[in-house]
């Protein structure tokens, strides 16, 4: 598991304190906040509460009250895939997103997994060396996954890591 990266509060203190909680209802417009704030082309409350009402895993990382961010992950067959996994804009690049990986693998082992499978964007470069630091490999292309600008697609990198 990794070591809790410093979160620091509003008045410079570093917190070492930070906690997985499953999606509610009362924190979903905190967790809409933080996509919209991310991404382009981000999820909408309806992909939320349908993840929600088909039973996957949706985990948000708290340190206090501010959401550092989450993840959703579904089961399949001997395998777990990573629909979304996002850390707040403000808290990047402070080795949050390796924590929640961590705690995605080992929730994909109490499932019984033997691999967890994600696409990223051909595009997000950040990401997957995020993903490879974490043991994750390169095993293909999805052609025009991705919504992009202008009404265009974007190429994903599939990735896998077997557990």
């Amino acid at each position: 598991m990794s070591v809790v990266p410093d979160f620091y509060d509003g008045t410079g203190q570093a917190v070492r304190e930070a906690r997985f909680e499953p999606l509610t209802l009362e924190c979903l417009d905190a967790l809409l906040a933080v996509e919209q704030a991310a991404y382009s082309h981000p999820w909408t409350k309806r992909n939320f509460l349908d993840t929600l009402d088909a039973g996957h895993q949706v985990q948000c990382l708290f340190a206090g009250e501010e959401l550092l961010g989450y993840f959703v992950a579904m089961t399949g067959v001997d395998e777990v895939h990573l629909l979304n996994i996002t850390v707040a804009p403000a808290h990047q690049r402070q080795g949050w997103a390796l924590v929640m990986l961590d705690a995605l693998v080992l929730w994909a082992r109490g499932q019984g997994a033997q691999w967890v499978w994600l696409e990223v964007r051909v595009s997000n470069t950040r990401a997957q060396e995020v993903y490879l630091r974490r043991g994750f490999v390169r095993v293909g292309q999805r052609k025009a996954y991705y919504p992009a600008a202008d009404g265009q697609r974007e190429d994903a990198v599939v990735m896998s890591l077997a557990l």
